[in-house]
């Protein structure tokens, strides 16, 4: 944590509310699309942003610089969807179409002009997309959470535990767990093509 966002952090702890809005306009788009990610939805994402602000806020005497703030702030972020879901069974789709957003930018995902300008293909690329998406939703919550954070988000393995706060082995198994069971999935695919 650098020394700017220590000072607004201890300041945020003794009721500073300006530094606190600095903290949220230092970390909003990095949880926003966290979420986003999580979601796939903007409207839902929104909501959940300003809920793990206002639980932020609320926690943020709690908070003991033990992890970088941007951590606790995506600890919570995920929590939130988590619990949420456990709660409305929020639906997870992962549209193939739209980039990337990740801490350093947009990377288009351009699946269809990569491999193939003909109609057969694009028909063949769409019908993976949705094969992807339902096995991404088929995934059990705790790997696809690990998933996104890792392959979606790029963050390492040891953010991803301290996140998520499982074991290093942990995280490493679920992602290998998640990876596998995409694969499988997506295996019969693309022995038939």
């Amino acid at each position: 944590m650098n020394t700017n966002e220590k000072i607004l952090v201890e300041k945020s702890q003794n009721g500073d509310t300006r530094a606190f809005e600095q903290l949220i306009k230092m970390h909003e788009q990095k949880i926003y699309n966290l979420l986003l990610n999580m979601t796939g939805n903007k409207t839902v994402s929104e909501d959940f942003l300003q809920e793990t602000f206002l639980n932020a806020w609320q926690k943020i005497k709690s908070f003991r610089g033990n992890s970088e703030f941007s951590t606790w702030l995506y600890r919570i972020a995920v929590n939130i969807v988590l619990m949420k879901r456990r709660k409305r069974k929020v639906i997870r789709t992962v549209s193939m179409d739209a980039p990337i957003i990740t801490t350093k930018g947009e990377i288009n995902r351009d699946f269809a002009d990569d491999w193939s300008k003909s109609p057969t293909a694009t028909l063949e690329n769409t019908e993976l997309k949705n094969k992807l998406n339902k096995a991404i939703e088929l995934l059990p919550e705790k790997y696809k959470t690990v998933l996104i954070l890792r392959d979606v988000e790029n963050m390492s393995n040891e953010e991803v535990q301290k996140i998520l706060k499982i074991s290093l082995p942990s995280v490493k198994s679920r992602l290998h767990r998640a990876r596998l069971f995409l694969r499988e999935k997506l295996s019969g695919y693309f022995r038939g093509h």
